[in-house]
């Protein structure tokens, strides 16, 4: 078996580049593999776990909060609750206030930026959490 193997490895060092990457191209189709996986290791990839794996979606773990818009009458809550949540100072605050859309948190978690758009639309602000 062993000789088998050599006579194929001798086969495939002859080989010219397109013919190699033509060969790995009938490889995949034929076995159902990838063989672009990193590492240059061959992942299989039958038909029922792709299927299954397509189907798998991440539940997102990181949100962004944006303050998308803010009523002129509602600006200065909404400015006390913005720098309660960011710790900015006052000029910062009120400049973020003043150019919407603009990000509050990124990359938080789902509790934070729940409660943090429950306190801005509390005091009249519009939000969105992406």
């Amino acid at each position: 078996m062993a000789t088998k193997t050599e006579e194929i490895l001798e086969q495939l060092k002859q080989l010219t580049l397109l013919e190699a990457a033509d060969l790995v191209k009938q490889i995949e189709e034929t076995f159902g593999v990838d063989a672009s996986a990193g590492g240059g290791m061959v992942m299989m990839a039958p038909a029922a776990s792709t299927a299954a794996a397509a189907e798998v979606v991440e539940e997102q773990t990181q949100f962004d909060l944006i303050l998308e818009e803010v009523p002129a009458d509602k600006k200065i809550a909404i400015l006390k609750v913005v720098r309660s949540l960011t710790n900015l100072g006052l000029k910062e605050a009120k400049d973020l206030v003043e150019s919407t859309p603009k990000p509050i948190r990124e990359g938080a978690s789902k509790e934070e930026v729940t409660e943090a758009k429950k306190q801005l639309e509390e005091a009249g602000a519009k939000v969105t959490i992406k």
